[in-house]
């Protein structure tokens, strides 16, 4: 339960948050006083779009996130292997 002034966030959310800090949830979770590094929101659009995501209905945002997710995943694969062909 939240105290006054705090917000429960989703478990989306704290997803979301980890994985812009580059941290793990249970790291984003269990802090142990540790602060992430300042990040500044250079694009604000950015962040105005994650909050319009999240008011998306599930079954709109789980596939937005599938998309997201899968060019994240091509982007990383191309990454690695222009990393590793190029040490050939």
């Amino acid at each position: 339960m939240s105290k006054p002034g705090e917000r429960d966030v989703s478990i989306e959310v704290a997803d979301i948050l980890a994985k812009f800090f580059g941290i793990t949830i249970d790291e984003f979770v269990r802090m142990k006083n540790k602060i992430p590094n300042v990040v500044t929101i250079v694009d604000k659009s950015v962040f105005e779009r994650i909050n319009l995501i999240q008011q998306l209905e599930e079954e709109d945002k789980n596939a937005l996130f599938r998309i997201i997710d899968s060019m994240l995943t091509k982007s990383k694969l191309k990454e690695f292997f222009d990393k590793n062909m190029a040490s050939l």
